[in-house]
């Protein structure tokens, strides 16, 4: 593991992969901590805007062209700047089901799947994880039991949940 491709990537990568690290792991706390409360509003706010800056900085990364300048990672740029507009007016209307669902989709597509997409070969974050000389049987079976780790846990935070017992 290096994070020499990193810091030799555009400004744009740059940026969009620190913000995207800050996101992941401030989403996991939002995933284990306790709903409903002031933190959990204010921390929610904070995490909504950082995916919006992953998922707008995300349309300026062009290293995979399929379409001009475009590929699927953009759509599912534009899928969870929706997703976000349409959970943040969910628990603003009071629909916390419909919240809790939309933010935790958005999460699971957003950051997990999409990230996972960032260690597809030749891209900067699978040189970062697996060196210039790629991956090898032994990276790849750390990197899968890190994903399984990462995966159990947050569907293990998703299903302990607890709402606040009151709104304040």
């Amino acid at each position: 593991m290096s994070l020499s491709p990193l810091l030799h990537a555009s400004p744009v990568i740059q940026l969009h992969a620190l913000i995207a690290i800050a996101a992941l792991l401030l989403g996991a706390v939002q995933l284990w901590r306790r709903k409903g409360d002031r933190l959990h509003r204010a921390l929610g706010r904070v995490w909504a805007v950082l995916m919006a800056t992953v998922a707008g900085s995300g349309l300026f990364i062009w290293t995979i062209r399929l379409w001009g300048p475009f590929s699927p990672i953009h759509l599912l740029s534009l899928l969870v700047l929706v997703m976000l507009w349409r959970g943040v007016r969910a628990a603003r209307g009071g629909n916390i089901a419909a919240h809790r669902r939309i933010m935790q989709g958005t999460y699971i597509f957003g950051m997990i799947i999409t990230g996972l997409l960032t260690f597809i070969p030749g891209r900067t974050m699978y040189f970062v994880a697996f060196g210039p000389q790629g991956a090898t049987p032994q990276k790849l079976m750390v990197f899968a039991a890190l994903v399984a780790v990462a995966a159990a846990a947050g569907l293990y935070a998703a299903r302990r949940a607890k709402p606040a017992a009151i709104r304040p």
